[in-house]
């Protein structure tokens, strides 16, 4: 493809992160486990009295993120091959980031505030090469604008009182 290349592993990353994005989609909206999830998050009294076991939802709930959030790290190293106790904490607050950008509470909008978020970065250093001091700030002008204009995220929705 002319001068571009794209590594095979960047692919792999790809395809693995929209397997595990479907997987965590369709277990949170198309399982009972999920159904009760997503209760839970609304209403945890009502939820309660119908009987449904909160303990077991929340492990679970846990367990999943965990999962998820160790895949993503064996990902995040095998592109960059070093480990060190604190490499976590900025990839942790752009998917913060990543989350209130797409509205906090759906999977699709955390994916689309995700890919919002890191074409900003790459582009705003494409065509502003002085600012990619600043690229991790990005991240934080961006939240700042989202919360201040839209507080829900793009696809978030408003919760009743």
């Amino acid at each position: 493809m002319g001068g571009v290349s794209i590594p095979a592993l960047s692919i792999w990353i790809l395809v693995t992160t929209l397997v595990l994005l479907a997987v965590c989609i369709v277990v949170v909206k198309k399982t009972r486990i999920g159904m009760a999830m997503r209760a839970l998050s609304r209403d945890m009294e009502t939820v309660m009295l119908m009987g449904v076991d909160k303990d077991r939802v929340i492990s679970f709930t846990f367990a999943l993120g965990s999962a998820l959030a160790a895949a993503g790290g064996i990902l995040w190293c095998m592109k960059y091959p070093a480990v060190e106790p604190f490499m976590g904490v900025i990839p942790g607050l752009k998917a913060f980031v990543a989350a209130v950008l797409g509205g906090i509470g759906n999977i699709t909008g955390a994916a689309l505030g995700g890919l919002i978020l890191g074409l900003a970065e790459v582009l705003i250093v494409a065509f502003e090469p002085d600012w990619s001091g600043y690229r991790d700030a990005i991240a934080f002008f961006l939240m700042i604008i989202i919360l201040l204009t839209r507080p829900t995220g793009i696809m978030g929705e408003r919760l009743p009182d």
